[in-house]
């Protein structure tokens, strides 16, 4: 009699234990539920999915101080099957300035103001198509960085090689859908 008991006890211990996981299915839904179908995409393409968060423009003031036609960022986890079994700790980051000369070819790092302080996120790799007048600012930036800026309660402004931005309510909001949606709870 004890033998069973101790087996179920041991089962359930190991469900209660066991990680949290979000099909893409459950994904999807939580994307919709959230209202973010222009903004966050899901794709699987046989063996991995992607998810991807597409931002709206900065402000053309802030884009056109830096000497810049426009600017905008994309971030995007990827993960084996159709199932994301762990939020993932690094996130790929990536500024999109469009602008007829090369602006950030030079290094530059990427310093949030932040009400606990300067975050400083260090220097971005940069790549470029110059024929699409594009450049990319690329980061892997952590799950609790970027859930710092998401969090903030006012406007969150940065300073992108040494030219200052403002995210955004939309773009804050992005960030936060998109670090619910990659969650596996």
């Amino acid at each position: 009699m004890k033998a069973p008991i101790a087996a179920v006890l041991l089962l359930v211990g190991m469900v209660a234990v066991s990680p949290a996981q979000k099909s893409n299915d459950a994904i999807q839904k939580q994307i919709k539920a959230l209202h973010a179908e222009k903004s966050i995409y899901l794709s699987f393409d046989g063996n991995a999915s992607k998810l991807m968060g597409v931002a709206s423009n900065f402000d053309d003031s802030e884009t056109k101080a830096a000497g810049i036609q426009a600017m905008n960022f994309a971030m995007a986890v990827f993960y084996q099957g159709q199932q994301i079994n762990a939020a993932p700790d690094t996130i790929n980051f990536t500024f999109w300035p469009m602008s007829k000369k090369p602006r950030f070819a030079t290094t530059g790092s990427w310093v949030v103001d932040l009400p606990s302080g300067a975050l400083d996120l260090g220097a971005y790799r940069y790549a470029a198509k110059p024929s699409e007048n594009m450049e990319y600012l690329n980061y892997k930036i952590s799950r609790g960085d970027l859930s710092k800026i998401a969090a903030s309660p006012s406007p969150v402004k940065f300073h992108l090689a040494g030219q200052n931005f403002t995210f955004t309510s939309d773009q804050l909001q992005l960030l936060r859908n998109f670090l619910a949606v990659s969650d596996n709870k």
